[in-house]
């Protein structure tokens, strides 16, 4: 008997096609398989197309239904595929890893630079070594690109016209292949988040992205706390610093922890991690409701953070401990 894989297609580049309005999303997931013949040898394949959108506008209500469609097909599969537009692929994948911690089967997110149906598409590529991926058993949510597989807390999309658009940051890809086909990485299984509430799909999308540059006025934290969000994600100098000379952005950060607003400061820094403990300026603003994310990406600290929104009084703790391999702290 065949091992039972689910095509989940959502739109993207590998889905597109050329419109008189510029480059379309309209392939559905049986179109992939239709121009993937190869594929239908390897598994016993079912197909739904959950939505069809450039990635640009895959927001955090399509990452609820998306992983949704994954919950109700992991019922009756042995791994998924998700055909994905690479913009925001990162996001997503981060986000479903929180969202669908203990799933058993192998969820893998790819997509492609350009359209399936271009003569020079690496879309064929990613597509079997996603299929090959979906079949290796190793549960969890991945992302199958150009040769690698990366752990969806850690992809960062790096490059927006080459093929190899993705690099696992602050951790080795999980899988690599070449030749041989698929090497998988020998690794600790991720741990147990206790007490993740009874909705762990629930997240909060009140959370705001900010990255620092010398001068920023301490006055963007009251438009935020107005805006009515309830997280932050705070991009910081180096190691995890904040100018508090004549514009004393740590006073005003206090203020906003103090009203309730949940942050996490990051680095701007793609390689290593954000410590406070290591320059005054850091150490200034350890303060309850103010968290280090170590060396997350900062996608995964924005899913993150919307996530432990979702149900705070059981997640919040969650924010410092790693989960699904967004952290290298165990």
């Amino acid at each position: 008997m065949l091992p039972r894989i689910t095509l989940l297609a959502t739109g993207g580049t590998i889905a597109s096609q050329q419109t008189d309005q510029g480059l379309m999303p309209l392939t559905t997931a049986k179109g992939i398989l239709d121009f993937m013949p190869s594929l239908q040898e390897l598994a016993d394949l079912t197909t739904s197309d959950v939505f069809m959108l450039d990635s640009s506008n895959i927001q955090p209500e399509e990452w609820q239904l998306l992983a949704r469609a994954v919950q109700h097909a992991a019922k009756n599969a042995d791994g998924i595929v998700i055909t994905h537009g690479t913009d925001t692929m990162a996001y997503t994948a981060s986000a479903l890893s929180f969202m669908l911690q203990g799933i058993n089967i192998p969820v893998v997110f790819t997509g492609s630079q350009l359209p399936l149906m271009h003569p020079h598409s690496d879309a064929p590529g990613n597509l079997r070594e996603a299929f090959a991926m979906a079949l290796s058993g190793r549960a969890g949510v991945y992302i199958a690109f150009q040769h690698k597989v990366i752990h969806g807390t850690r992809a960062v999309k790096m490059r927006t016209l080459g093929f190899d658009a993705f690099d696992s940051i602050n951790l080795p890809p999980v899988g690599t292949f070449d030749a041989d086909g698929l090497h998988l990485r020998d690794e600790p299984p991720p741990l147990a988040a206790a007490e993740i509430g009874a909705n762990p799909l629930a997240i909060d999308a009140r959370v705001f992205l900010l990255k620092m540059m010398p001068g920023t006025n301490p006055e963007i934290f009251d438009h935020i706390l107005r805006a009515g969000y309830r997280g932050m994600v705070l991009e910081a100098f180096g190691l995890g610093g904040l100018h508090y000379i004549r514009r004393n952005l740590i006073d005003k950060l206090r203020k906003i922890s103090e009203a309730g607003v949940i942050t996490l400061v990051t680095t701007q820094c793609l390689y290593e991690k954000a410590d406070f403990n290591i320059y005054e300026v850091g150490k200034g603003f350890q303060t309850p409701g103010i968290y280090g994310a170590s060396d997350m990406t900062t996608e995964a600290a924005v899913t993150k953070l919307m996530w432990a929104l979702g149900d705070l009084p059981k997640r919040q703790k969650l924010l410092t401990q790693c989960l699904v391999y967004e952290m290298c702290d165990r």
